[in-house]
Order: structure tokens, then C-alpha cells, then sequence
């Protein structure tokens, strides 16, 4: 059966596989469908700080901060 989802091949070292392995089994989920669910929180904690650092880079400039009745004029 064809599937639309890209398909990558990992290498990992027996103590990640040990562990990947655990967590399956405790989630009672096949060990693919573990790693993108790991591989998911994973990104989105990594675009959480990407985030903070572009809001910090953001704030530490010298700029002129506008009221909402300045910008919307209400």
C-alpha cells in the first residue's frame, strides 16, 4: 500500500533503541509511530525557543513603543 508520508532511515545507538523500544511498548504503539510522536514534541519545543529568541532579539532594540490608541486610533 503506497503511502503519501515521507519515509527516512535513522540510525540509532542501542540505548536510543532500548528506550524507543520501552516507550512503544508502554504506549502499546508500533516503534515508528513513537519516534514521530517524539520527533514532534521535539520540533515544536525547538520552535518554542526560536520563537523566544526572535521576541528577545525583538525587544532589546531601541524602538519607540506605540499605545493602541496610537496605532488604532480608538
Amino acid at each position: 500500500m503506497a503511502t503519501t508520508k515521507r519515509r527516512i532511515n535513522i540510525s540509532l545507538s542501542d540505548e536510543l533503541n532500548k528506550i524507543l523500544s520501552s516507550v512503544s511498548k508502554r504506549d502499546g504503539a508500533p516503534i515508528a509511530t513513537t519516534a514521530v510522536s517524539l520527533l514532534e514534541s521535539a520540533l515544536a519545543a525547538e520552535e518554542d525557543v526560536l520563537w523566544a529568541e526572535l521576541a528577545d532579539e525583538r525587544l532589546s532594540k531601541k524602538t519607540k513603543w506605540l499605545t493602541h490608541k496610537e496605532v488604532w486610533g480608538k
